[in-house]
């Protein structure tokens, strides 16, 4: 199977050097979303954990509609978060306001010393076509 990486044309560059998404076999693995404005990348972030975690998903259903994919075909994701005893709450609350209870994929959540930029969140995810 051959191997796609996906460069989003009208897409700022991912913040690591890699593509936004990479594709095999049905597969899609998008790269780390984190709360930057993707018309504005260079903006602030918004403040608070609620805030960060609606910016972050808008980012991943904006790339995922780029590649004809939404909520439904996610099949897992992962959520970093900087400081998880205070924010857990909230960003589930968040999440849970955002993607459908029908297309929730398996998720697992922790904690980091850190993310780009001072993000209090990075969330990545796989879907499948």
């Amino acid at each position: 199977m051959p191997v796609i990486r996906h460069i989003l044309p009208g897409f700022p560059p991912s913040a690591s050097p890699s593509p936004h998404a990479t594709e095999v076999d049905g597969f899609v693995y998008l790269t780390g979303q984190f709360p930057r404005d993707l018309d504005a990348p260079d903006a602030p972030f918004p403040e608070g954990i609620t805030a960060q975690t609606q910016a972050t998903l808008r980012n991943m259903a904006r790339v995922l509609k780029a590649l004809g994919l939404g909520w439904e075909n996610l099949v897992s994701m992962r959520v970093f978060l900087t400081d998880f005893a205070r924010d857990y709450e909230a960003m589930n609350a968040a999440y849970g306001g955002i993607i459908p209870v029908d297309c929730r994929p398996v998720r697992t959540c922790v904690g980091v010393t850190a993310l780009v930029r001072g993000a209090l969140i990075e969330m990545d995810c796989v879907a499948r076509r």
